[in-house]
């Protein structure tokens, strides 16, 4: 049997006589559809049309407008008008603490961060001489050994050969304070409060000693007091070259190794720009300070000679070392001048010779000389190093009061390297 096949054709269009009835019949359906709806509509019961009338209607608020309603941004500024000070009070709380964690740590440890920091300064300046012996070929680990070595012998032999007419200067101290007092008669009230003090401190510094035992000599207790600190400076000092021949012998190790783990490049060349302004303006400063100093040592040796006093030698040193300390130490050395002057020479007025020579000397070498050599490196305010060095004398004493200036042109160079602290560079700046 044949499978059926399906058809398919056109449609065909319906005619006029089924068009029309098919709306006869859709109108009538619409009729009935009404009736009924009006039948149902008139069985609920309900109120009358005046009821209806009289219902109260219910209202609603106008909607806002477009001066009424408050931007996204305006509502974003009042949440961080209420929330920003709460923040700043913070970091600046956190930061406070950190400040004073940090400043309690330094104060700790110490007999361990200044050395550190004291062979930090030192290889600013003996860098230079490290990479001139590099030059004929000298390799470094050699060539910081041997700088090294000639800072050591020249320490040992300076020390030697001061120790005696030092101790000798301290043994005589007690017994010259009766003459000064009747040379500074008029400034009696303050030798008698000096004497007190003496006193006291060879009560407090003094050992007692068992029955039976010799008496010491009156000025053995301030001898103890002077050299008691040897053994901590032994310490100190072999700790600083043994840190100072690895800082030397490393090179520029650390600057490359933060180099390589900053992320951009920006922050590679303002690490190394930074790096390279200190070891050029900081090693300059040092070694005109040092140049400059020694002058003056050798200048105030020439002078104590020729007015008569002992130990040239002794106050040269004496002066060039106070002067690495601003303000306060040609202060002392001046102070200390006038009691040995007087204490050596007999009139009076030739006794304060030492003290004028040695103050002439500051004023032309402070004044005139050292301002213009070191103006052409930076300027620091006078009275934030005035701050700094009684901070870190606070913190470190006679070596943190030589490390102050230092410290503070190198925090000063960083700041300047770095755009968001370059105000608090500005600051320090003279």
């Amino acid at each position: 049997m044949a499978p059926a096949r399906l058809r398919i054709g056109p449609i065909d269009a319906p005619s006029p006589s089924s068009s029309r009835a098919f709306r006869r019949e859709s109108a009538h359906s619409n009729e009935a559809n009404t009736g009924s709806h009006r039948t149902m509509t008139a069985d609920v019961p309900g109120p009358a049309l005046s009821d209806r009338m009289s219902m109260p209607t219910l209202s609603y608020p106008p909607a806002p407008t477009a001066d009424d309603a408050v931007s996204p941004l305006e509502g974003a500024a009042e949440v961080q008008q209420t929330v920003t000070p709460s923040s700043e009070t913070l970091i600046v709380l956190q930061a406070t603490q950190l400040a004073f964690l940090f400043i309690a740590a330094l104060y700790l440890t110490r007999p361990i961060v200044l050395p550190i920091v004291l062979a930090v300064i030192l290889k600013l300046l003996m860098q230079s001489g490290v990479r001139r012996l590099e030059r004929i070929y000298v390799p470094r680990a050699l060539a910081a050994l041997i700088v090294i070595t000639a800072l050591f012998i020249s320490l040992v032999s300076l020390g030697t050969m001061l120790s005696g007419p030092a101790h000798d200067w301290v043994n005589k101290l007690p017994e010259g304070l009766p003459r000064l007092r009747d040379r500074l008669s008029f400034i009696s009230v303050p030798i008698e409060s000096m004497q007190h003090f003496l006193r006291d401190a060879e009560s407090y510094v003094s050992v007692t000693k068992p029955e039976g035992t010799a008496p010491t000599p009156a000025s053995s207790g301030i001898s103890e007091f002077v050299f008691a600190g040897t053994a901590s400076f032994a310490s100190g000092l072999f700790m600083t070259i043994i840190v100072l021949f690895f800082l030397l012998m490393s090179g520029d190790l650390f600057l490359r190794r933060l180099v390589e783990v900053l992320p951009r490049f920006r922050d590679k060349r303002a690490a190394v720009t930074i790096s390279q302004q200190i070891e050029s303006n900081i090693g300059a400063y040092l070694k005109t300070i040092t140049i400059m100093n020694v002058a003056v040592g050798v200048a105030t040796s020439f002078a104590t000679w020729a007015t008569g006093m002992d130990n040239p030698v002794l106050w040269g040193v004496l002066a060039c070392l106070l002067n690495y300390i601003p303000v306060i130490g040609p202060v002392v050395c001046l102070i200390v001048l006038v009691l040995a002057g007087m204490l050596q020479i007999e009139p009076f007025w030739p006794s304060l010779l030492p003290a004028a020579a040695f103050f002439l000397i500051h004023v032309i070498e402070g004044q005139f000389i050292t301002p213009i050599l070191v103006a052409r490196r930076f300027t620091l305010n006078p009275v934030v190093v005035i701050v700094s060095l009684i901070f870190w004398y606070w913190m470190w004493g006679v070596p943190g009061a030589i490390l102050a200036v230092p410290v503070l042109a190198i925090f000063k160079i960083v700041c300047d390297g770095i755009p968001s602290w370059a105000p608090i560079g500005h600051l320090i700046e003279g």
